[in-house]
């Protein structure tokens, strides 16, 4: 019997060696010298492998104990680094081309349950009323308690035109929230527009995907044709963005900073971890299928018309480097609440049979070399939340709740770019007008086929600010 568990350790030490040779060890050998393998700790693994295979109360497969046994490694190192099968590793790849069948959530773990970070504009939890911070503990009549991040996902997805009723917990609630959604295709449309008035465009990014760089380039050109190619004032929206493909976040700030501008940074242990990168084509030109630049066919003055930013804490990761570049090269003026705080670079890192693992590689930093990480990006301009005078604080998550978060205290080891030192503050000299009470829900909301909603305080508050600062624009251009 000891010789049969030794055989069994034996496999089981070598599957874990063969992920690591996967994981291609051998080249980061070459980059920095690895301590030695811990015998001990292996040794360990083995053991209790061998005593579940043996003593479980029922029979175990031995690609399930291994796959668990990655998908706790990875799960323990923080919030975003995860274990993708087969099916998680297709939906990622399908979910960045911005299409793909579910409910419409940007979720999280937290405690061993599920939570939303973004409800996707016009899908079915948006329209439910699903909020960012809510805690989902159940899926049907299944405790979401003990799932991994991805079996919740995947119970969440499915066939368009089914239903799965979420249980949800909202913070300062007394009971339960139940909805029953019914699952969609979920087509992202990654960019919206609209002239809000004579001069003043308004352009919301979703998330930032493949080809959003591109339909922005688009969205541009139009409304400037609609207005006789002028503009007075700008504003982009990055409110509940979570974030996405970085060179989606390259093409966006090179829209409207100037060619070769330093746009974000990363540091790593790893070399190619170690990023600059540039609002020049080869940084967002990522696409084989997008063979033209088409920011260099942007109006000109696009990137000098006044701007404002709107983001909140529902901005996350690609969106706080768009705002934190167009901040420290004062760019644009940001306007809002302090964004999510998700200031570190996922790698996808494809192994064996068509799975991969997510694995934390690097952290963001800003043009001045500020870290995004656990911070997030300080608004200039801070907006009424709506939760002055409630009796009960309004919940904010952000990335510093998240347990096992990476600590941003981390100081960049590259020096600073030479954009201009950050302004702090509240030093614009513009008052906000108070937030309205007791507007009906129904105009807090885009009607379908709109773009904007009947009441949108912070969209108003933007278009004020730039009127505000209009004569001084004027005096500057002439």
């Amino acid at each position: 019997m000891r010789g049969k568990l030794n055989q069994i350790g034996l496999i089981a030490l070598g599957a874990c060696l063969g992920v690591m040779i996967s994981l291609n060890f051998s080249a980061v050998a070459q980059r920095e010298a690895l301590s030695p393998l811990p015998i001990e700790e292996l040794r360990s693994f083995t053991e209790v492998f061998g005593r579940i295979k043996k003593d479980y109360v029922e029979p175990v497969e031995d690609k399930k104990l291994i796959t668990e046994a990655i998908t706790g490694m990875l799960a323990g190192l923080d919030p975003h680094s995860s274990y993708l099968d087969q099916d998680a590793f297709k939906e990622l790849q399908v979910g960045t081309q911005g299409e793909f069948g579910g409910l419409g959530i940007e979720v999280g773990m937290e405690d061993g349950f599920v939570k939303v970070v973004s409800p996707i504009d016009d899908s079915p939890a948006s329209r439910a009323g699903i909020k960012a911070g809510d805690l989902i503990v159940k899926l049907d009549e299944t405790s979401v308690k003990g799932m991994t991040l991805n079996d919740a996902v995947k119970r969440m997805r499915g066939k368009p035109n089914t239903q799965i009723t979420l249980t949800v917990v909202r913070k300062n609630e007394p009971k339960p929230f139940v909805f029953t959604l019914t699952r969609a295709v979920i087509k992202i449309q990654s960019v919206k527009s609209k002239l809000i008035e004579p001069g003043y465009a308004y352009f919301r990014v979703t998330q930032f995907q493949e080809h959003t760089g591109e339909t922005l380039a688009t969205a541009i050109q139009t409304l400037y044709k609609q207005n006789q190619g002028q503009m007075r004032g700008i504003v982009l929206d990055l409110r509940n963005d979570p974030g996405g493909l970085l060179n989606g976040a390259v093409a966006v700030s090179a829209a409207f900073l100037p060619q070769n501008a330093l746009v974000v940074y990363t540091e790593g242990r790893a070399e190619d971890a170690k990023m600059r990168l540039t609002a020049s084509p080869e940084n967002y030109l990522r696409s084989r299928s997008i063979k033209e630049d088409y920011i260099s066919k942007l109006p000109a003055d696009v990137r000098n018309v006044p701007m404002v930013v709107l983001v909140n804490g529902g901005s996350a990761s690609a969106s706080e480097i768009v705002a934190g570049a167009l901040q420290d090269h004062k760019r644009a003026v940001i306007m809002g609440t302090q964004t999510f705080g998700k200031g570190s670079v996922q790698t996808i890192l494809p192994l064996g049979n068509n799975t991969a693992i997510k694995l934390t590689t690097a952290r963001y930093f800003t043009p001045n070399g500020r870290s995004i990480q656990a911070k997030g990006i300080v608004p200039d301009i801070e907006l009424d939340d709506g939760s002055a005078g409630r009796s009960e604080p309004s919940l904010k998550l952000r990335e510093a709740d998240l347990t096992k978060h990476l600590d941003g205290d981390k100081e960049s080891k590259a020096a600073p770019s030479t954009a201009p030192a950050t302004p702090a503050a509240n030093t614009y000299n513009f008052v906000p007008v108070p937030r309205q009470k007791d507007v009906p829900e129904k105009d807090l909301k885009p009607e379908p086929g709109e773009v904007v909603a009947k009441y949108d305080y912070e969209l108003s508050q933007a278009i004020g600010f730039l009127k505000s600062r209009l004569p001084a624009a004027r005096a500057s251009a002439n």
